[in-house]
C-alpha cells in the first residue's frame, strides 16, 4: 500500500511586475511561489488501478514524482508498507518496490531490449538465472519477443515504450507510477499496455498512473482523482463521478468540474 498525506511541493516563478512600463525598459520580475502540489492526502492499496486526471500543468507529474521517491515534498510524508502491514523506512528498500515510468525516459540506444534488462537486474542485483527468467516472462507478458533483440535505437515509438516498462518490470516491483504511459501511441501499442496493467491488478499490483485519455481511464481504473491547480477536486469511480456532476462520460465530468472551480475562483 502506498499512502501520502498532507502533501505538497512549492516551485517558484518569476512573474513581470506589475504597472506601466517606458518603451524599451527592462521589465522588472519578482518571485512568486506557488503550490504545484497543495496538500494532498490519498491511499491505494494492492490490486488497485488509480487514474490521475487532470489538464497541463494541474500537478500530476510533481505529485507522481513524489508517491515515486524521485521528489522530496515541500511538506507532508509518503509511506509504503510491506506484506505485513510495517512502514518500509529504507530507501533502497523502497525503490525496490516501486517501478516508475516517466514521460521523458531515456533508455540506451546501442544496447538490445534484452542487453538493457540484463543491466538493470544487475543493478538490482539479481542473480543471471533470476534475470534470464525474467525477461523471458517480460517479453511474453508485453507481447516483445518479436523485436527483444533488436537495438533500442531501431523500436518504433511503441515498441519503445513497451521497452521502456520492461525496465520497470525486470525487478518484480509491487507499485507501478506510470506518467502517460500511452501517450502518443497507436492502437495496438497502447492496448498492449492497457492489457499489462489489468494483468498486475488482477496479480495484486498497485497501478497509478496519470492519463489524458478519459475514455482509458473510464475503462481501466477503479478510482479516478482529478487535480486542479494542485488540488485534489474530486475522487472516485467513474460511475460516481459520473452521478456527482450529472453526465454520462468522464470527458464531460472532466469538463463540468474544472468548470465549477474556475466559478468558485472567479
Amino acid at each position: 500500500m502506498i499512502k501520502a498525506e498532507g502533501l505538497c511541493k512549492v516551485f517558484v516563478r518569476n512573474e513581470a511586475a506589475q504597472g506601466k512600463k517606458k518603451l524599451f525598459e527592462k521589465k522588472q520580475k519578482t518571485k512568486q511561489e506557488f503550490y504545484a502540489v497543495d496538500h494532498i492526502s490519498l491511499e491505494i492499496g494492492k490490486g488497485e488501478i488509480v487514474g490521475i486526471l487532470g489538464p497541463n500543468g494541474a500537478g500530476k507529474t510533481t505529485l507522481l514524482r513524489m508517491l515515486g521517491n524521485l521528489m522530496e515534498p515541500t511538506d507532508g510524508t509518503v509511506s509504503i508498507t510491506d506484506e505485513l502491514g510495517e512502514v518500509l523506512t529504507d530507501s533502497v528498500e523502497i525503490k525496490k518496490r516501486i517501478g516508475y515510468l516517466s514521460g521523458n525516459t531515456k533508455l540506451y540506444n546501442r544496447l538490445s531490449v534484452r542487453e538493457m534488462l540484463q543491466v538493470f537486474g544487475q543493478i538490482y542485483r539479481l542473480t543471471k538465472e533470476e534475470i534470464d527468467r525474467r525477461t523471458e516472462d517480460i517479453f511474453e507478458i508485453l507481447d516483445m519477443k518479436s523485436f527483444g533483440d533488436n537495438r533500442i535505437e531501431k523500436l518504433s515509438t511503441g515498441q519503445t515504450q513497451r521497452a521502456s516498462i520492461a525496465r520497470c518490470l525486470i525487478h518484480k516491483p509491487d507499485i507501478y507510477i506510470f506518467d502517460e504511459p500511452t501517450l502518443g501511441l497507436d492502437l495496438l501499442s497502447s492496448e498492449a499496455i492497457v492489457q499489462f496493467m489489468k494483468q498486475e491488478k488482477e496479480r495484486g499490483k498497485t497501478v497509478i498512473y496519470s492519463t489524458h485519455y478519459m475514455e482509458e481511464a473510464q475503462y481501466l481504473c477503479d478510482r479516478i482523482l482529478m487535480i486542479h491547480k494542485g488540488k485534489i477536486i474530486a475522487s472516485g469511480t467513474a460511475e460516481e463521478l459520473m452521478k456527482q456532476t450529472g453526465t454520462n462520460n468522464l470527458r464531460d465530468v472532466f469538463f463540468s468540474l474544472i468548470r465549477g472551480e474556475e466559478r468558485a475562483d472567479g
